[in-house]
């Protein structure tokens, strides 16, 4: 440096520096390092951040006032540099030669000053509204030059004064300016142009936080103000960012996934291909019959296929997962690393500032500088801890929310096969406790690496500090680590029992749940209780077998930091009678061994949950890597026939490795034809119509549909939500339409029996609706949508005789409002087929026959079997229904059924009389059968009707809410919630247990106190003497810890608390199976299952836990 700053400024005088009551560093430093150190990392942070500002353009931003001050101050701060340049070029032509050093400092200054100034236009044209680079760059020049600042005023000051005064102005001017732009590059710029408009009321602050608000997370300061002032309810949290919605999430994982499974798929064909080999040459002579040469065997033998077995791999889930946020996840590592490296500074300024109160004569700005070394590293760890903690929430949360969504989407398109290993129980177990168990683990997944580095780091600077002693510290670690992999083994066992009996628990409770109505009426609640409480006491048991296990491993990781700490300063003491344990060392290697702690606490806990990761991991992928239905069994782009359903040589199994349910199935259906489909029960409609919606396995044939489908299944499907929502399904309003519908599906009457009319709400499965009204709001789905074609799976099965007829005149007949659609009706009702197009009969999977009305009846085979089977039932039905219309006419004055019912009655005879007429093997119907009947717009025109007073005019009275919210506790959790749970675990087991933790903390406060003690003891040369009982006190305090903890994490885990998690599920469940039927019409099934599946796993888990960490804290 001597050529730089030349022999007059000397680069370093370490008595200034650091032994004077006025510290200054030399002008030669303050010109180089401090002045070239902002500019170098400018320099360097520059091309990686041109490269990603070009990769990541966001639009150009409107030049502000904000701008043009940013951009002012950097050609000010320029000229200001460039100004000390030409001046010491003036001194050179005045004779006065200047060190190189203030040539060079001003140019660089000068030409960072532009880059600078250029960063700040390309931000801006590049969309960047608040920039980290530059901020750091500021920063870094405004503390670098306050020791200058500071130089120059003591020099000022001083007998000499200033001697320079062009450089003292423009210096003072270059730190105003920086200063000046260091708050400025604080404030955000406003947002590009042709940005998206926000149109959220309530925004999340932290996509619009500037660089310093996202560091010091100031963006949720005005949350933590108002959960200050009152209880935060769901309405004042902010929107979820857009990047961490389900929108996002899903399809990113699930695009990783399919990328893994199309790899493994290709592998798998690979491995299975064709190989031609050559047999070795032949040693034998086959001689031919005829007696000449001897000829040899073909040269060459083709191998067709290889008959070694390939073991197949599955695709990994785990590789998905990486992929898809293993980036995101990576930079709170990053964190975490920068993190690992502050938490060793702290215990190197200890041990400065231990070794700064034994010296005399020293300046005390020393000791002041250790000081606020120490609380600004300690404050940088916080921080930098804190967004390393951010980035794993953020990143567990979009894992948890992806596999919810991963699993729900498999769910609804699995086979049916996959359906009977995988039960209702175990998706619900999957999409609750499983998923959340990835979130649990993400948030210190990183100490996996993160524990072993502050380890080996914290052995080490043991090791310079207490020598080879540490070695004893290191052998009880390694002791350790087989003892918590058998227990981290037996773990796993345990844990892929016990969510067996979870998930069959879960399955008996959706069970219950779903068929509740009958359970009360025949009052089987005892019964089912019994056979749930008989799973939940294997669960417990396997619940008590982890406990104990989890006792050891607490019990041995707690004492680990305290036996390490032990075995070293015994071995310290004892190894030479020279080693002398004194503040510094002990306070020193305490410092260090609490650094230990939290590794030591955390890394079996981490390796736990990540054994109980692994099982949900196996779990979610055995689910995920189930069959699909195959999307392309039904062609739904088939437009080369004039047929609208076409099935060809159809054979349809449910599952692949059973027999066929359908064999050889041919069916035809032309545009806007009624097909209706009959025979005996089980022989296979409802299975055809499952095959015509792609719901079955395709072994043969072809399947085409041109066209929307419209289905309207045996069990009508009905949503939690108003009646008028179920029948929209999401699609717009249309009053004449919809009024219409109303009436073709016999629903008008209802309206004015429901107590809202049709904003009427209706319970979850359509509990309070009849099985009829469902089966008609479901007709009334379907009718809605406008689907070309539809499905229909016997839908009047389920309603009264005089209402099917109604509905099939006016909706589904020749004359109904669909008769321009295609329809395909599965039924049982015979007094309509003489109306339909075609009939096709099914018999034992097979079509027996199929065509119209007539000539089925001529051909007296399958068709009229199944018609002597049910006419006569069916005549006796109709005949019951007939009068059943004549008497309830005065019940329905002025609605839909009303108008229509001297039309049905008329008409009735000539039905009766074609049933009749066959019964008697008269082969012709007569005439008036086949009559349409006048049903012109009188019946069908529902448009040209004059409707009643519509809902809207009307004013009901205020209906209450049939489902409520369901409605969380605010604020402090009460007193009676603790004593509760107290009065389940044992009031004087709860007592017991804290006495336990009292005494527990008690003995390592009274080991510490011990410690200091014995560290006096090198101050009154009394170490000799007092060693054996220094170690032996210190010994018995640390063991009489181990085995409190051990007693206590017994009692505790693995008696009181599971005791309490068995009264309170008890309770729960027979809370549940005793409340009266209308609690279950307002609860929906999914809320209680989540108290039986998450709540309870929270109640066996999540609480011990959290109570054993609460309790250690005191």
């Amino acid at each position: 440096m001597e050529r730089l700053c030349g022999l007059e400024l000397p680069f370093w005088v370490a008595n200034e520096t650091f032994h004077g009551d006025r510290p200054d560093l030399p002008e030669c430093f303050q010109l180089s390092v401090l002045s070239w150190l902002p500019c170098i990392y400018l320099w360097v942070a520059s091309p990686i951040y041109l490269f990603y500002l070009k990769r990541n353009n966001k639009g150009y931003i409107m030049m502000s006032i904000l701008n043009r001050f940013k951009t002012v101050f950097g050609l000010l701060l320029w000229i200001i540099c460039w100004t000390d340049l030409f001046y010491t070029f003036h001194e050179l032509r005045q004779g006065h030669n200047q060190p190189p050093i203030y040539f060079i400092t001003p140019l660089v200054l000068g030409m960072t000053m532009l880059l600078a100034t250029f960063l700040i236009q390309f931000e801006r044209l590049h969309g960047v509204q608040s920039s980290g680079v530059l901020l750091i760059f500021w920063f870094l020049s405004v503390v670098c030059a306050i020791v200058p600042f500071r130089s120059k005023i003591l020099k000022a000051s001083s007998e000499t004064g200033v001697t320079d005064t062009l450089r003292f102005t423009t210096f003072y001017f270059y730190f105003s300016l920086i200063a000046c732009e260091l708050i400025l590059c604080c404030l955000n710029e406003k947002p590009p142009l042709f940005s998206n408009v926000v149109t959220d009321p309530n925004p999340c602050p932290e996509t619009t936080a500037g660089f310093l608000s996202t560091m010091t997370f100031w963006w949720f300061t005005s949350l933590a103000i108002k959960g200050y002032k009152m209880p935060l309810e769901a309405k004042d949290l902010w929107s979820l960012n857009k990047r961490d919605s389900s929108q996002v999430m899903v399809p990113k994982l699930l695009k990783e996934w399919e990328k893994e499974q199309t790899k493994t798929k290709s592998e798998q064909n690979v491995s299975s291909q064709a190989t031609y080999a050559k047999p070795p040459p032949s040693t034998t002579n086959h001689i031919a019959g005829g007696g000449g040469a001897g000829e040899s065997s073909p040269e060459e033998v083709e191998v067709l296929l290889s008959n070694q077995k390939v073991p197949s791999r599955h695709p990994s889930f785990l590789h998905a997962l990486i992929k898809a946020f293993g980036p995101y996840f990576l930079i709170g590592s990053a964190y975490k690393l920068l993190q690992d490296v502050i938490t060793f500074v702290n215990p190197q300024l200890l041990r400065l500032l231990i070794s700064f109160t034994k010296q005399k004569d020293v300046p005390v700005w020393w000791g002041y500088t250790l000081a606020f070394l120490m609380f600004f590293t300690a404050l940088l760890q916080t921080i930098i801890l804190h967004h390393h903690f951010q980035y794993c929430f953020v990143t567990g949360m979009n894992v948890r929310t992806s596999l919810i969504g991963a699993i729900y989407r498999k769910a609804l398109v699995i086979t049916n096969a996959a359906k009977r290993s995988s039960t209702v129980g175990e998706v619900v177990n999957l999409m609750s406790v499983d998923a959340q168990r990835f979130m649990d683990l993400t948030t210190f997944l990183n100490m996996l690496w993160s524990a072993p580095l502050q380890i080996m780091l914290a052995l080490f600077f043991l090791w310079q500090n207490l020598g080879p002693s540490v070695l004893a510290g290191v052998a009880v670690m390694i002791m350790l680590i087989p003892f918590n992999a058998v227990i981290a083994m037996k773990t796993r066992a345990y844990q892929v029992e016990q969510m067996q009996y979870k998930d069959a628990r879960i399955k008996l409770m959706n069970e219950i749940l779903n068929g509740i109505k009958v359970l009360k009426l025949y009052a089987w609640e005892n019964s089912f209780k019994e056979k749930v409480l008989a799973i939940r006491q294997k669960e417990l048991n396997v619940l008590r077998k982890t406990a104990y296990l989890g006792a050891l491993s607490t019990m041995a990781w707690t004492s680990a930091p305290f036996l390490v700490a032990l075995t070293t300063f015994a071995v310290y003491v004892t190894v030479d009678e020279n080693n002398v344990l004194d503040a510094e060392k002990a306070f020193v290697s305490l410092s260090l061994f609490n650094i230990l702690r939290f590794p030591l606490n955390m890394l079996p806990q981490v390796i736990s949950s990540l054994v109980q990761t692994s099982v949900s991991l196996k779990r979610i992928q055995n689910f995920l890597s189930h069959d699909e239905l195959d999307l392309d069994s039904v062609d739904r782009k088939n437009t080369a026939t004039d047929f609208t359903v076409t099935v060809v040589n159809g054979k349809f199994t449910w599952d692949k490795e059973e027999p066929p349910v359908l064999h050889n199935i041919n069916v035809m259906v032309p545009q806007g034809s009624l097909l209706a489909v009959v025979g005996q029960v089980g022989c296979g409609k409802s299975s055809l119509i499952s095959a015509l919606l792609g719901e079955m396995e395709k072994l043969e044939g072809e399947v085409s549909i041109r066209g929307s489908v419209a289905y309207v299944p045996q069990q009508a499907w009905i949503q939690n939500a108003t009646l008028r929502d179920n029948i929209l399904f999401g699609k717009s309003y249309n009053e004449q339409k919809y009024r219409c519908v109303l009436e073709a599906c016999a629903l008008t009457p209802d309206l004015e029996v429901l107590p809202g009319g049709d904003m009427t709400e209706i319970g979850e499965k359509g509990i309070n609706l009849s099985g009829g009204q469902r089966q008609r709001v479901s007709l009334a789905r379907a009718l809605y949508s406008d689907a070309d074609v539809y499905l229909l799976d016997d839908p009047l099965s389920a309603v009264d005789a005089h209402v099917s007829k109604h509905i099939f005149d006016n909706l589904i007949g020749p004359e109904g409002v669909l008769k321009g659609k295609t329809r395909i009706l599965v039924t049982h009702g015979i007094s309509f087929l003489p109306q339909v197009d075609n009939i096709m009969v099914m018999v034992d999977g097979r079509v027996s026959e199929m065509g119209s009305y007539q000539e089925l009846l001529d051909q007296n085979g399958a068709f009229s079997e199944f018609l002597r089977n049910y006419s006569l039932d069916d005549i006796v039905e109709e005949d019951e229904a007939t009068d059943e219309l004549m008497e309830e006419e005065e019940f329905f004055p002025d609605d839909a059924l009303s108008n229509h019912h001297t039309d049905m009655v008329d008409n009735e005879p000539v039905i009766n009389e074609a049933k009749k007429s066959f019964m008697r093997q008269i082969s012709i119907v007569s005439s008036e059968g086949e009559n349409p009947r006048s049903r012109s717009v009188r019946r069908h025109g529902c448009s040209q009707r004059k409707h009643p007073e519509s809902q809207e005019k009307k004013k009901p009275q205020e209906v209450e809410k049939l489902i409520q919210a369901e409605t969380t506790e605010t604020g402090r959790v009460k007193t009676k919630v603790y004593l509760e749970y107290a009065k389940a675990v044992g009031l004087l087991l709860s007592v017991i247990i804290c006495l336990l933790y009292g005494c527990q903390s008690a003995a390592a406060i009274g080991a510490n106190i011990w410690l200091s003690q014995w560290t006096n003891d090198a101050s009154r040369n009394q170490t000799k003497e007092n060693v054996n009982m220094r170690v032996g006190v210190y010994a018995a305090l640390g063991i009489a810890q181990g085995v409190l903890i051990l007693v206590n994490c017994m009692l505790c885990r693995a008696y009181s608390m599971l005791r309490a998690a068995k009264l309170t599920h008890r309770n729960m469940l027979q809370g549940v199976l005793r409340a009266p039927q209308t609690f279950f019409e307002s609860t929906p099934t999914g809320r209680l299952l989540n108290r039986f599946s998450k709540d309870v796993d929270a109640i066996d888990s999540h609480i011990p836990d959290n109570i054993d960490i609460w309790m250690r804290t005191f």
